[in-house]
């Protein structure tokens, strides 16, 4: 079956047959009926956030609102005006230990490892809007976390909730497709390709806490610019964790990349990546970039090359998808708000006997050749088990009972995290690099090995 690792969960199905789930690693030891609220603290309700703060009081109890910027919190804190309000997720989990069960994450990408990682060692439930995290190094301790945690886990990309998602895996498996060795995966976004850092200082806005902002990265003076996050390697993902970590979850699962994480060392597997781009940018993300990803042979499925394309300008990349999936009216250049959402994110998975097509987020999936494929069903899983339609009540519903699958709990989407990010150091060198994921290093280039970690200042720490 194409299912995530969810042994971190079993040491909790006993007690889940009582209707009760037991923390068995909280330190608070905190305990709740099978259809009992959930208790829930929001990290970072800007943005994002706010979109938590609007759904979750209808599923679960939200009982403590935390946010560095008491601006962008505003709409969140009138919406929910009695929740106690925080500024630093480490001092919700010191002062409300017994009374929450679980913390959503939805910070800036720079604190989504350092947040999920102290709510997991505090015995809570993780849920981290995607990306997982922003390097290889966290990604990994983020599962290694989760692993040695009895609590429920899930990333927020809400494609793999998706009935057609689940569908589009089982017709891998049953190799409707025949054996794929070849996948696209593309964004028309690009990066911003920024050549200098924030110059001078400016003073600090009495509504942000500029310390607690930056968290485990490196002090500087304060400058608005960098509150434009995604534009720098320290703080963002680029496209690849903004939009890949939706469209590449399909391929990661269907073609059980996984796997490779699980294989004894004498099988010795290595993923080989190579980076173009249209400048190597070691501040920000270049303004285009192609990413090929050598992976091999692994479960009795054969080696596939997946080709990440990222950045409208980047040479060939139309001509090429128009060859994949027909010509499309737009590739997210015309301004039509409908057309952009379908058309600028993607994935096609090429087999020997025809291709399968999938939006950005992965919700949808089409077959082609169509008229090849007329007659095969592709709206509904028929052996997997179905969702809750989101991310969100999947994660409730695991955190009651371990039995129920959350697709994309730590255990599956760490390893995932470190496959996409890889792409993130290999455009930052002109050489093709091979990363071991059961030691998780870069074995040929002592420079991109480092770049696996994201340095941490003093007092912050995984």
């Amino acid at each position: 079956m194409l299912q995530p690792n969810r042994r971190q969960f079993l040491r909790g199905a006993a007690a889940a047959g009582a209707g009760i789930v037991i923390l068995a690693n909280s330190r608070s030891a905190h305990s709740f009926a099978a259809n009992e609220k959930l208790n829930v603290a929001i990290i970072g309700v800007g943005g994002r956030g706010k979109w938590y703060v609007d759904v979750m009081p209808r599923q679960a109890n939200v009982v403590a609102l935390c946010d560095v910027n008491d601006s962008r919190a505003q709409a969140a804190y009138r919406a929910l005006p009695d929740v106690p309000r925080f500024h630093d997720f480490r001092e919700i989990l010191d002062k409300m230990q017994r009374q929450i069960d679980g913390v959503m994450v939805s910070t800036p990408d720079h604190t989504h490892a350092i947040a999920a990682v102290t709510a997991m060692k505090a015995g809570k439930h993780a849920f981290v809007e995607k990306p997982l995290c922003g390097s290889v190094h966290e990604a990994r301790r983020i599962r290694q976390v989760a692993e040695e945690q009895t609590v429920a886990t899930q990333m927020g990309n809400q494609g793999s909730s998706g009935a057609q998602f689940r569908r589009g895996l089982e017709l891998i498996e049953e190799q409707v497709l025949g054996e794929i060795r070849e996948v696209y995966i593309w964004n028309s976004g690009g990066g911003e390709d920024r050549q200098e850092p924030p110059q001078g200082e400016q003073p600090i806005p009495p509504y942000l806490k500029w310390d607690l902002w930056l968290g485990p990265i490196r002090e500087r003076p304060f400058h608005a610019r960098w509150l434009s996050w995604s534009q720098w390697r320290e703080f963002g993902t680029g496209q690849i964790g903004m939009w890949g970590s939706h469209t590449s979850y399909l391929t990661f699962l269907g073609l059980k990349i996984g796997s490779l994480w699980k294989m004894p060392p004498s099988a010795g597997p290595r993923i080989k990546v190579r980076a173009e781009v249209s400048g190597i940018n070691r501040l920000s993300f270049p303004r285009w970039e192609k990413v090929d990803w050598q992976i091999p042979a692994r479960d009795n499925l054969p080696p596939v090359t997946i080709h990440w394309v990222n950045g409208g300008s980047a040479p060939g990349w139309k001509q090429k998808l128009n060859e994949l999936v027909g010509n499309r009216e737009d590739w997210g250049d015309v301004k039509e708000p409908e057309k952009r959402w379908s058309d600028f994110a993607g994935a096609v998975l090429l087999g020997s006997k025809g291709r399968l097509h999938t939006t950005g987020h992965n919700y949808t999936i089409d077959l082609l050749p169509a008229r090849q494929f007329e007659g095969v069903q592709t709206q509904n899983p028929r052996r997997l088990t179905s969702s809750h339609g989101m991310p969100e009540p999947d994660w409730l519903h695991l955190a009651r009972d371990p039995r129920w699958t959350a697709w994309s709990n730590f255990s599956s989407t760490g390893p995932y995290m470190e496959m996409l990010v890889l792409a993130n150091v290999a455009t930052q060198f002109d050489e093709e690099l091979e990363y071991d994921p059961l030691e998780g290093r870069i074995v040929n280039n002592a420079q991109a090995d480092a770049c696996l970690h994201r340095p941490y200042r003093a007092g912050w720490s995984l």
